[in-house]
């Protein structure tokens, strides 16, 4: 049988649009430090793109996180990608998903993080996901975030 991911959710009380971008940036940040593979999946091209151009500028000091949008059947290089639709052979670390339904790879992440923000339709979405979560035999873990 295969290892279940371990899934978590992130909610913000937050309803600003680049909340959860703001929040995805530091999780990002924080499992790249860590050594790990992220790949963040999310339908919407325009907020992936616009997470893309946050991520060049988010390292501050600490310097900047290599990270590349994907394209169906392009390799990718770097740590950490970027995509709507392609998904790397290899096994994924963490899987940062902003879509609005679960993907069909995150079974075969170690780890899923949701970012969820304070958007009511986004709010009832992110519960179907933990339903979704549970239906598959994971158990998800929330946190709220401040700000």
């Amino acid at each position: 049988m295969m290892q279940r991911p371990e899934v978590t959710f992130y909610i913000l009380d937050d309803a600003a649009s680049d909340a959860r971008l703001k929040l995805a940036c530091r999780l990002v940040d924080k499992a790249y430090r860590a050594g790990q593979n992220v790949l963040v999946w999310h339908t919407d091209a325009v907020e992936l793109a616009a997470l893309d151009e946050m991520l060049w500028t988010f390292g501050d000091d600490r310097g900047f996180i290599p990270h590349e949008l994907v394209a169906p059947g392009a390799a990718a290089e770097a740590p950490v990608l970027l995509t709507t639709s392609a998904a790397p052979e290899s096994g994924i670390d963490v899987l940062i998903n902003l879509a609005a339904a679960v993907p069909q790879i995150a079974e075969r992440a170690a780890r899923v993080i949701e970012v969820i923000d304070g958007d009511p339709a986004r709010r009832a979405a992110g519960r179907a996901r933990f339903k979704a979560y549970r239906e598959i035999g994971c158990e998800p873990v929330s946190h709220n975030v401040r700000g």
